[in-house]
């Protein structure tokens, strides 16, 4: 059954063999390899196999093709003569009626050249030949992508970052459908790495969505996870400090570090740090929650009362606060006050402070003089009113301010519920009202309706 059909895997269809040129071929393709040594005799060799290449391609058969195919490059790289191998791939792939089987075959076949090439001229041009030619195939996408990468990688070498990134960004492997899943996902990453490397964070981002983290759950998979959130860290770490906190506790987490304790702590340690300079939000909270129930927390007592320290309803002094936590903080690279990022999370380190005690103030008071308020929070009246308007702003507070008097109030800030709770019972009372209304209006007229008209007086 196998010499007389054979399956087109790529499309599914069953093609019927007319002839077997299996035989012919065990005879001709080692007689021409031999002859090709002579250097009188490679055109001699080739054009054998080429005409052999002919028979077996118009007789359908597809195994005997894809060695022929294989022989004439082989050949060729023997001889080291990579023109003639860059010519005949170009020849062969576009001939009437090939089998998508046997250039797949030669394909595959010649990739494995690449890296043997004498220098980074001929493997460039190698490399540019096999991407034409596997342009638009859908059987040979896997080895397209593979040789893009190691194009990407001699871009990267000579410094043309963007231009790797741009090559790259060509591939939509999430795609493939004949690519390991294992694969995808490190030339995804690879797509991420160079899309920050160029600053490029917008398609980093959308980049990074193509990946579904539940394929991390596997455990030989730990390495790729490691790979993943620290180019997320590098992404999110300045423009989303709650996103980044929860891709080192993902770090934690990981099966890879599990015995390294010393990295586990460090990881711990920031992503506690990046909860703190995170806005306050429902999110912020939970977050907080959550690292303080982390069993990992009970070997860093200092910054377990520090995030204690953002979790209870206590005043905070930011010059105490430095006193006590400003050299150990200083030791991590997230508040090297050398970079702007370490500026950036110091000043944030005092944002957050400041707003914490302003909402402390503001559970404890319904209203205070702005001088006093000034003074609990350690800043100018200015600079209060600053951090009122832009906790207003953002819908953390509800206040207002009598700026004559130097009063400000507070109001609880209500929810959605209690909002509608409110309307509820004003709808209420006010169709009690329509209805005790109405009630009088109909009693008026029923008395009136009882009582006899008065009589007018006689003229007489």
């Amino acid at each position: 059954m196998d010499q007389a059909m054979d399956i087109n895997a790529f499309e599914g269809r069953i093609v019927k063999m007319e002839v077997d040129y299996s035989a012919t071929c065990d005879e001709k393709i080692p007689l021409c390899k031999e002859m090709a040594k002579d250097e009188n005799k490679f055109n001699e060799a080739l054009e054998i196999l080429l005409q052999l290449e002919k028979q077996t391609r118009i007789g359908a058969d597809m195994v005997s093709s894809a060695r022929v195919l294989i022989a004439i490059v082989q050949i060729c790289f023997e001889a080291r003569n990579w023109n003639y191998l860059n010519e005949y791939v170009t020849i062969l792939v576009k001939r009437r009626s090939q089998s998508k089987q046997a250039v797949a075959k030669m394909i595959q076949e010649c990739c494995t050249y690449v890296d043997k090439t004498p220098d980074k001229e001929t493997k460039l041009k190698l490399i540019d030949t096999l991407r034409t030619v596997t342009e638009g195939k859908i059987y040979v996408e896997v080895e397209r992508a593979r040789l893009t990468k190691m194009l990407a990688d001699i871009r990267e070498a000579d410094g043309d970052v963007t231009g790797a990134a741009t090559i790259m960004e060509e591939l939509q492997v999430e795609t493939y459908g004949t690519m390991d899943k294992r694969e995808k996902v490190e030339l995804i990453l690879e797509q991420m790495r160079l899309c920050l490397a160029k600053q490029d964070f917008v398609r980093t981002q959308i980049i990074a969505k193509k990946i579904n983290i539940k394929f991390f759950n596997d455990a030989e998979q730990q390495d790729l996870k490691l790979k993943y959130y620290d180019l997320m860290i590098r992404l999110d770490k300045d423009s989303s400090f709650i996103k980044t906190s929860r891709h080192y506790l993902a770090v934690v987490d990981s099966d890879m570090i599990a015995q390294e304790t010393e990295r586990r702590q460090k990881m711990m340690i920031y992503a506690v740090l990046y909860c703190i300079l995170s806005p306050y939000d429902n999110e912020q909270v939970d977050m907080m929650h959550n690292l303080s129930k982390n069993k990992l927390l009970e070997e860093l007592p200092v910054y377990k009362e520090l995030l204690r320290l953002f979790m209870c309803k206590e005043l905070i002094n930011f010059d105490a606060l430095c006193t006590v936590y400003g050299g150990e903080l200083n030791t991590f690279d997230i508040f090297n006050q050398e970079t702007s990022h370490g500026k950036k999370c110091w000043a944030e380190l005092k944002n957050r402070l400041i707003e914490h005690n302003v909402r402390i103030i503001s559970n404890y008071y319904t209203r205070i003089n702005l001088k006093r308020m000034a003074e609990l929070l350690d800043l100018s009246e200015s600079e209060c009113e600053e951090y009122l308007s832009r906790m207003v702003n953002a819908g953390t507070l509800k206040v207002k301010t009598d700026r004559p008097a130097g009063i400000i109030h507070f109001s609880q800030k209500k929810s959605a519920s209690e909002v509608l709770n409110d309307w509820a019972f004003g709808l209420n009372e006010l169709m009690n009202l329509v209805n005790k209304t109405c009630h009088l209006i109909n009693k008026e007229e029923c008395i009136n309706n009882v009582m006899p008209l008065p009589v007018a007086p006689s003229s007489s």
